[in-house]
């Protein structure tokens, strides 16, 4: 029979908020945004005060750790479930600010009407309504009286019963001494076994992951500086999407301002590049992987805690070192040298826009081998080869897509044990046989996914390769992807239509070729033995009606550099499922003498 891991205690509503205010208890989302709407406040405000449940919290004491002189502290209370209703209570009831989805520093005021005993989101015509109390705040400062609140609300509204007023006044103020169900988890509890349960706690409809709850243990930490650090990879990543939020935090956040942090990430304010937009969980990754040499998340929030894996207990020391550790892979993670010459590496693969990244555990992984290899101080023409080659290997073999961080964890443990240089080498000569080329590449391409990642790979090889689009005699498909282009089908689709074929089978990505838009509009829904045959006598001085191709030689070498058998212009017309096998030999082989030029 299982053992109960924790135990339910009803706790009054102003005993938690004394308890946030005085560090009993942590709030991890406080660091981070706020994401209810004003609106889910307001309706927790009327939920208390019609007395209805509002759910229960779930909170875990941090795990006893052992001091660097050998005494015992325990740890503090981290609310795992429930921040989003506490952080909603203190800024409604205690009139504290809270930062909104784009960082900005407001206070959320919830008027009521104490006439009607209604709530509402303060606007304009409310503050400008007497009937309203405009902040609902201002009923529960420390210094409110309830006498000369009903007098001044009663001197304002004369027609009002100020005996009524004053008892729903009274009754607003004893919501805090409704109680909220808090389950408390055993503190013997393993870090594995807490973690289990966060990911499987639901918060808003949002499964939360092993990256929530590293990012929650970082956020409440202040002797080690973990308050800044998780704003730090919070900050990086929202300025890697938008730059001009930069001056928001210079404004808003002083003290991040002045901190170590931001003048190494004041460099994003001049980019504008989303080839890779990483979010927390992808900077966690690559920090924790290069610097631990571990790769799963759980462990992090061990070693945050202080775990000794061999002892198993909790040790300051380690803690203490741990988050040093990670300060410095996060300072790495965001080093404008490091993370240009990433997205650098990817672009010289031939990945040259964001729409062919299409693995974004492989570019992490990527990222980690290079971190790894410059610390090692590997010779830089080495260290980007290695990184290119291996993502493209990743993103060829899916080696990321399942179990990213079972992956993760043995390529990092297997790249200490035997060096980066030959793992990686083993590694490639392993997943791409002669054999992965000729005989499984061409089945895996029996795909209509335009996003697949053979597909992607496709792409990025014609754009190292230098590859001009199809039937274009000076628009590269570099030029395409980078501007526009149009994505033709080879066999145009309403003639495969009109012969019955489903959807997935007209949209087969070896039916797929990147051309020019007035090229794909002027072929249309011809069949290919016509408009080949009209290509065949634009080359021997007929009228140019596709592009501007004029020789013989010089489109076969377009179809060749775009995988069409060139033989389609001397009338062998295969039927559609021979000429997909045809080509998807001739793709697959572009691929294998990309890759080799890496």
């Amino acid at each position: 029979m299982s053992t109960q891991r924790y135990y339910v205690t009803p706790h009054p509503i102003e005993t938690l908020l004394t308890w946030v205010k005085s560090g009993e208890i942590a709030i991890p989302e406080i660091q981070r945004p706020f994401v209810w709407e004003a609106t889910k406040v307001r309706n927790l405000l009327d939920s208390l005060y019609q007395g209805y449940p509002v759910g229960y919290l779930i909170a875990w004491r941090n795990p006893t750790i052992r001091l660097k002189d050998g005494t015992s502290s325990a740890g503090k209370r981290i609310l795992i479930d429930g921040q989003q209703r506490v952080t909603a209570l203190m800024a409604a009831l205690l009139g504290r600010e809270v930062l909104t989805r784009d960082y900005e520093t407001v206070r959320i005021r919830i008027a009521f009407h104490p006439q009607e005993e209604r709530f509402e989101v303060a606007n304009p015509a409310i503050r400008k309504d007497a009937a309203w109390i405009n902040d609902v705040a201002e009923v529960f400062s420390p210094d409110a009286s309830l006498t000369e609140l009903t007098d001044a609300y009663t001197h304002a509204n004369p027609a009002a019963d100020r005996r009524m007023v004053s008892r729903v006044l009274e009754r607003l103020r004893k919501i805090i001494n409704n109680h909220v169900g808090v389950i408390e988890l055993a503190d013997d509890l393993d870090i594995e076994t807490v973690t289990e349960i966060f990911i499987r706690v639901n918060s808003a409809g949002t499964e939360l992951s092993q990256a929530d709850f590293a990012m929650s243990k970082i956020a409440v930490n202040e002797t080690h500086g973990g308050n800044l650090l998780r704003k730090a990879i919070d900050y990086f990543c929202h300025l890697a999407v938008a730059p001009e939020f930069l001056a928001r935090i210079e404004k808003a956040d002083t003290a991040f301002a002045t901190s170590e942090f931001l003048p190494q990430m004041r460099w994003l304010k001049d980019v504008n590049d989303d080839i890779y937009d990483p979010t927390y969980t992808d900077m966690l990754r690559v920090a924790f992987t290069s610097e631990f040499g571990r790769g799963k998340l759980q462990d992090l929030v061990a070693l945050l805690s202080g775990r000794n894996f061999e002892t198993k207990q909790f040790e300051e020391a380690i803690a203490e070192e741990s988050f040093g550790k990670l300060k410095k892979g996060v300072l790495a993670f965001v080093n404008e040298t490091h993370f240009q010459r990433m997205t650098m590496i990817l672009r010289s693969a031939g990945f040259v826009t964001s729409d062919l990244i299409g693995g974004r555990n492989a570019v992490n992984f990527a990222y980690v081998l290079y971190l790894r290899g410059r610390a090692e101080g590997m010779p830089a023409a080495d260290l980007e080869r290695c990184a290119r080659r291996w993502y493209a290997m990743s993103v060829l073999r899916g080696r990321y897509t399942g179990s990213p961080e079972t992956a993760f964890d043995f390529d990092i443990r297997q790249i200490e044990a035997r060096g980066l240089a030959r793992y990686v080498d083993a590694v490639i000569d392993n997943e791409l046989p002669d054999s992965f080329w000729t005989g499984m590449l061409p089945q895996l391409m029996d795909t209509s996914s335009s996003n697949s990642p053979y597909f992607l790979a496709y792409q990025a090889a014609q754009v190292k390769l230098g590859d001009k689009g199809f039937l274009s005699r000076d628009i590269s498909v570099l030029d395409l992807l980078m501007n526009r282009s149009d994505v033709h089908h080879v066999y145009p689709k309403q003639v495969l239509k009109a012969q019955g074929l489903a959807r997935g089978r007209y949209n087969q990505i070896a039916n797929f070729v990147l051309t020019q838009s007035e090229i794909n509009i002027a072929i249309g829904s011809k069949p290919p033995e016509r408009y080949f045959a009209e290509l065949a006598e634009q080359v021997t001085g007929g009228k140019k009606l596709y592009g501007g191709i004029a020789g013989a030689d010089e489109l076969r070498a377009n179809l060749r550099a775009n995988c069409v058998p060139d033989s389609l212009l001397d009338g062998a017309i295969p039927d559609y499922d021979s000429f997909l096998e045809q080509r998807r030999a001739l793709m697959a082989l572009k691929i294998k003498t990309w890759f080799h030029a890496l």
